[in-house]
């Protein structure tokens, strides 16, 4: 390979794979620190919710019935599981599976307590819900019409 080559393919990693340049053993000390906090608190998430999915399940079974409530509840987990696998794979947390679990908490919140609710208090939930699904279909139509550039670290020299 020549000179011209290497220097494009390191270019393109480093456009790939921005960092922030740590220098100091102090600040990867910091930043091992941060990540380990960080995985800790996944694991603590993850384990959790699958505590949660298990007793709703245990009361599914023990109340012998199963309600649009309860179904809405274990998609609620599933969401919070998959957003923490995706987290852990990747590193990065898509916007829109947040999004997805608003709204399916929403649903619930409406289907539960609808005899208690209002008519504005309905209205404003599904509006909200509509707003979030709006949002959503906004964000995938704009990563598939602009999808993201990894920006340059303003280390990088240009």
């Amino acid at each position: 390979m020549n000179t011209a080559e290497t220097s494009t393919e390191e270019n393109k990693k480093k456009a790939e794979t921005p960092k922030l340049k740590v220098t100091t053993p102090a600040e990867k000390m910091l930043q091992k620190s941060i990540h380990l906090v960080e995985f800790i608190g996944l694991i603590i998430i993850a384990i959790a919710t699958t505590v949660a999915g298990a007793h709703a399940v245990i009361m599914m079974i023990e109340n012998g019935t199963v309600t649009l409530g309860d179904l809405l509840l274990l998609f609620l987990y599933l969401e919070v599981l998959a957003m923490v696998a995706i987290y852990l794979e990747s590193g990065k947390l898509p916007i829109r599976l947040p999004l997805y679990i608003a709204i399916i908490a929403l649903a619930r919140y409406l289907i539960l307590d609808m005899k208690e609710l209002n008519e504005w208090e309905i209205m404003a939930i599904a509006v909200t819900i509509i707003l979030i699904a709006i949002s959503t279909l906004i964000l995938r139509y704009g990563s598939l019409k602009y999808p993201y550039k990894q920006r340059r670290n303003f280390t990088d020299s240009k």
